[in-house]
């Protein structure tokens, strides 16, 4: 049985439901859209035991009141610090979840840098971090600052290697060109997207992918290694005194990037 399934929803998000134990019964993670997941749901035998957020964008929380009036009883978790109508568990960070009914404990980690409040799952060797980290890529910054990304980011890679990262964006071959003009002899890079073409060409997800994969090809992750800060001084045409300073620029050249 699989443990993590997803439904998808708008262009390209993905909405986690993760499978407990018990196996009717299920966590959503970002419920953008409830239509798709009310459609899923009976088909996959599953009913819903809570729900997750990450942040307050529309396109992770839209669905959570529509999913209430179906299953009003259902505890919604989600940032303290972020408006969202529906939480009924709010959360800074720090804190421990437990489903015991489904088997289920995730660590709260709070990552802010896309928002202020953001939120991460992590649990069972599942990472789900919504829109801070992508693969090969990471969330841009509408509310934070490149230092709260980059410690963000940096915490998030120093978990176990083997973590699977769930993150809520179909986004893969939107970042592997960016990543491959950072460092352009990086062979992870350039496999990985001749496997993501393929994988998508069969409408198939590259989702998740693992923190061991992600270290070797997302620059964001590797603004320690030599070739990416040497990139990033050519781009600012300076040279970068940090970590900090190399994840900003990086973040700003992304943020300009049209290849």
């Amino acid at each position: 049985m699989q443990p993590v399934l997803h439904v998808r929803a708008f262009d390209d998000n993905y909405i986690w439901v993760i499978r407990g134990r018990a196996a009717d019964r299920a966590l959503l993670v970002d419920p953008g859209d409830a239509a798709p997941v009310l459609a899923a749901l009976p088909q996959l035998g599953l009913t819903p035991a809570g729900i997750l957020c990450t942040h307050h964008h529309g396109d992770h929380t839209g669905g959570i009141e529509e999913l209430l009036r179906h299953y009003p009883a259902l505890p919604v978790y989600g940032p303290a610090s972020e408006s969202i109508p529906g939480i009924t568990r709010p959360l800074h960070g720090g804190e421990t979840i437990e489903v015991p009914s489904l088997g289920l404990r995730f660590s709260v980690l709070a990552v802010p840098g896309h928002t202020r409040g953001h939120l991460a799952y992590y649990g069972h060797g599942w990472l789900f971090c919504g829109d801070t980290l992508f693969q090969c890529g990471c969330g841009r910054l509408f509310e934070g600052t490149p230092a709260q990304m980059h410690q963000s980011l940096s915490a998030l890679a120093d978990l176990p290697g083997d973590t699977l990262v769930y993150c809520a964006h179909e986004y893969t071959l939107y970042n592997t060109p960016f990543a491959a003009a950072v460092e352009p002899d990086n062979v992870a890079v350039r496999d990985w997207h001749r496997q993501a073409q393929d994988r998508r060409s069969r409408n198939e997800p590259t989702v998740p992918t693992t923190l061991a994969h992600e270290r070797v090809t997302n620059p964001f992750l590797r603004t320690d290694v030599e070739s990416v800060r040497a990139a990033a001084e050519r781009y600012a045409g300076t040279t970068l005194p940090d970590g900090v300073a190399v994840f900003a620029t990086l973040r700003r050249w992304r943020d300009n990037f049209r290849g």
